[in-house]
């Protein structure tokens, strides 16, 4: 039986999984409201004031998902090793706000390399944080806590994304981007005040994670993800294909913001969703919406119809990333969870960084439906494998 939390007893208080939840939910909207007064100008910034073209940019962000899904598999593995969870939290939103101080200081895109990587690698907060979430919660209620941290960082990317829209004309980039640093300063503090864990005398030796501990289903399910996640490039080719359409760069970020605000409205009742009626069928929603995303860059034309790319880009967003975790959480052996929630991730950010090398080459060299066409069919072969993976829901007792 897992140990939520890592308390003495083997199962979380509610008053102290409250308390947890609370500076979880807290703590992911302040990282999500700094990291969002950068997001919607980042690839304006990349690509004209530091003049790199598209191939760059999706160097620049594919490498930042490939160090995500490194260090969250680094973090996972070392997480149910020492059983400690709190460490790997903090020093991610540390990583964070150090990271956009330098992008503050970069003259040149190639600057931006290492604090892409220290950015990134911030995400060693992620495996061990959704692990102790996982632990703390039963069947009945995962999908709606998932959902809550989601909509949590969703709200807080409405906020980043209106402070960037209200600043950006009197700060410009470069300030802008240091002030991004002090919301993960304060999620720094609030977690190395409020987050609590004991190691259990009892602990088990850690052998580490293999593949005998994975079953058919979890690798059925791990590699549908996989390649959902080689077509499944960055929000900013849309935000350059918006630019493209006509609209302002002053416009781009209310572009942000409207999916940002649908990603915040429906995470959580997605995520309750999904403990109501299963997990499969909120991700078929999701793998949908993309697809007609995908399908919308490539027929439709006009700022309605770009609009309403970015709305539904937004109910993906809200219906994919409460239940993708949910599910890798509730397949994966209750030993080794953050191991493979660490190594799930890690997987679909291996596949993340080829997708937006890919997309940025194809755009350039084929035009900018090319790879929205590509992403259209894996995204077809991913919703086939879904048909067979099996749902499986455990109540904590």
């Amino acid at each position: 039986m897992p140990e939520p939390a890592f308390t003495e007893t083997g199962a979380a208080a509610p008053a102290e999984t409250r308390r947890t939840l609370r500076t979880f939910a807290v703590a992911s909207f302040l990282n999500d409201m700094g990291s969002d007064i950068i997001n919607p100008v980042w690839p304006l910034f990349v690509t004209q004031v530091l003049k790199a073209n598209m191939a760059a940019l999706g160097f620049l962000d594919g490498l930042g998902e490939a160090i995500v899904s490194l260090s969250q598999a680094v973090a996972g593995y070392y997480s149910d090793k020492i059983r400690k969870r709190k460490v790997f939290i903090w020093s991610g939103y540390l990583c964070g706000a150090v990271s956009r101080l330098g992008y503050a200081a970069s003259s040149v895109w190639q600057h931006l390399i290492p604090f892409r990587v220290l950015d990134r690698a911030g995400k060693i907060r992620g495996a061990p944080r959704d692990a102790m979430l996982a632990d703390i919660s039963t069947d009945a209620n995962r999908g709606r806590h998932f959902g809550l941290l989601r909509a949590m960082d969703n709200s807080g990317s409405v906020a980043g994304i209106l402070i960037s829209i209200a600043l950006f004309g009197v700060l410009g980039y470069r300030l802008l981007f240091a002030l991004a640093a002090v919301p993960s300063l304060v999620s720094v503090f609030l977690v190395l005040r409020n987050i609590r864990e004991k190691r259990s005398p009892a602990a088990r030796i850690f052998k580490g994670l293999s593949f005998r501990d994975i079953d058919r289903n979890l690798a059925l399910y791990i590699l549908l993800n996989a390649v959902f996640a080689l077509g499944a490039f960055t929000y900013s080719f849309l935000l350059v294909y918006a630019r493209s359409e006509g609209f302002r760069t002053g416009a781009i970020p209310v572009l942000f913001l409207v999916y940002s605000a649908v990603a915040a409205l429906l995470s959580y009742p997605f995520g309750r969703l999904s403990d109501r009626i299963g997990r499969k069928p909120v991700l078929f929603l999701a793998l949908g919406a993309w697809a007609v995303v995908c399908a919308g860059v490539v027929f439709a034309r006009g700022p309605a119809a770009v609009a309403t790319m970015f709305v539904l880009y937004g109910l993906h967003k809200a219906a994919l990333d409460p239940v993708q975790k949910t599910i890798a959480a509730e397949l994966a052996p209750d030993a080794y969870r953050a191991s493979v929630l660490g190594g799930f991730q890690m997987v679909i950010g291996v596949c993340a960084f080829p997708a937006s090398m890919a997309a940025g080459f194809l755009w350039d060299k084929a035009g900018r439906r090319a790879p929205f066409l590509l992403s259209m069919g894996l995204t077809a072969i991913a919703a086939l494998l879904l048909v067979f993976v099996k749902d499986k829901r455990r109540r904590l007792v």
